[in-house]
């Protein structure tokens, strides 16, 4: 009998167990479905480089097969894709909206209004700059009068509000406020352009509260990255007219250089980190450096205007080498360079590509230009070599792409609105 009840013990013991192991099978499963997210600006690093991906080897005449579109509101944030959910934060009518998006259908999952105050001025697009921000289960935006949201992933629930640009009383510069904050323990930092020692801010990600303010920096429409230093994180602002690493903890400073030029100008593109390396550029007789960063200092490593000046496109490091745009939208010069990331010698350029977007996966290129079209590109250093291309958008697709586990999502702005689509681009 003793026997007899040990093994039907044995036997509920084994079952238990496989019924664990399964559940932890699905569990990581139905996970890894989605394991390569676009969590913020720029995708998981914030340097435009999406892992783990593999991609079409070619594009037909049709492109790549579009999945869902869907009519949105106005502005030019991009989207985030994190567990099957694109997030995107758009303006209808007075309020701006983050919305989820179930990433394979198109079917809205939840969405949360907040309060639009910002008036245009130079340009008439009246929504969004940022791209949303997700660190964990919680979703993070920043609007056009640089108000800063926070709500919960799972959803849409808003957690709290925090209007920084009245606190502040914040220049809401040429295009409303635009550089999309970065998290970085526990905080959020924002590049606010406020008055009194605002510059820059940190605020509690749980709570919402002002951490500390420092700096007198003026805002751009680049967004932070970071970088380690001699073992310590730093945050790297391009502002309006410099570059300047901050210690996330309180504020302080450690390397400063100027970079900008004033006038009817701006400091767009994002700064981009390789080991100890720091690439900027901007356009406006601004030009490009790279240098060696040290806690205190930097060491110019080259720096000039003809190699690859970008008026606002990021570029993308592949194999130490630059993909990038050099040229300005609004003179309709552009052109898609490779760049030896160490020297500044142009390895190859494609003439007349217009502004574009970049997205690097799999030793390929996804640009989209602010025409509309679309291209696959190897990234290869020794030519340009186009494996696809076709046109989905009719109107200007200026917001930044993102893609996940295959599916690549975009948007573009009209005048009153714009759609956004999901394309298959995976093997």
């Amino acid at each position: 009998m003793v026997s007899n009840m040990w093994c039907s013990d044995l036997r509920m013991i084994k079952k238990s167990l496989v019924f664990l192991l399964t559940a932890c099978f699905l569990s990581l499963l139905a996970r890894s479905t989605f394991a390569d997210d676009w969590p913020q600006i720029l995708g998981p690093n914030r340097n435009g480089q999406a892992e783990n991906e593999t991609l079409a080897d070619s594009w037909p005449n049709s492109g790549p097969k579009e999945m869902w579109s869907k009519d949105i509101g106005t502005g030019y944030a991009g989207p985030a894709i994190v567990d099957g959910k694109v997030l995107i934060f758009h303006r209808q009518g007075d309020s701006e909206r983050l919305e989820a998006i179930d990433l394979k259908t198109g079917k809205p999952v939840w969405s949360a209004d907040f309060q639009a105050t910002y008036r245009t001025s130079i340009n008439p697009d009246d929504g969004p700059r940022s791209v949303p921000l997700v660190v964990k289960d919680k979703v993070y935006v920043f609007g056009a009068a640089a108000d800063l949201h926070c709500a919960n992933l799972a959803d849409g629930k808003k957690l709290w509000s925090v209007n920084l640009g009245q606190e502040y009383s914040a220049s809401e510069g040429y295009f409303g406020a635009g550089s999309t904050p970065i998290h970085i323990d526990g905080k959020i930092l924002v590049n606010l352009g406020g008055r009194n020692e605002s510059g820059i801010v940190a605020v509690d990600a749980e709570t919402g509260k002002v951490v500390w303010t420092e700096t007198a920096e003026a805002a751009s429409y680049s967004s932070p990255t970071q970088a380690t230093i001699n073992g310590k994180t730093w945050a790297i602002f391009l502002t309006r007219m410099n570059v300047v690493a901050i210690d996330p903890e309180n504020g302080d400073l450690g390397f400063s250089f100027p970079f900008g030029a004033r006038g009817p100008t701006v400091n767009a593109a994002s700064p981009l980190v390789q080991d100890d390396l720091l690439f900027v550029t901007a356009s406006y007789g601004v030009g490009a450096k790279l240098v060696k960063m040290r806690t205190d200092e930097v060491l110019a490593v080259w720096e000039n205007d003809d190699t690859l000046s970008s008026q606002y496109n990021t570029p993308v490091i592949h194999k130490g080498h630059l993909y990038g745009i050099h040229g300005r939208e609004d003179i309709g010069v552009a052109e898609l360079r490779c760049v030896d990331l160490k020297t500044g010698t142009i390895k190859w350029t494609r003439d007349n590509f217009y502004t574009a977007n970049l997205i690097l996966a799999d030793d390929k290129l996804i640009a989209i230009n602010n025409e509309g079209q679309s291209y696959l590109i190897a990234a290869d250093a020794k030519a340009y070599k186009e494996l696809g291309s076709f046109r989905p958008f009719q109107d200007v697709p200026r917001a930044l792409p993102a893609l996940s586990s295959g599916y690549l999502v975009a948007r573009d702005t009209g005048n009153n609105g714009g759609s956004l689509k999901c394309f298959y681009v995976g093997k």
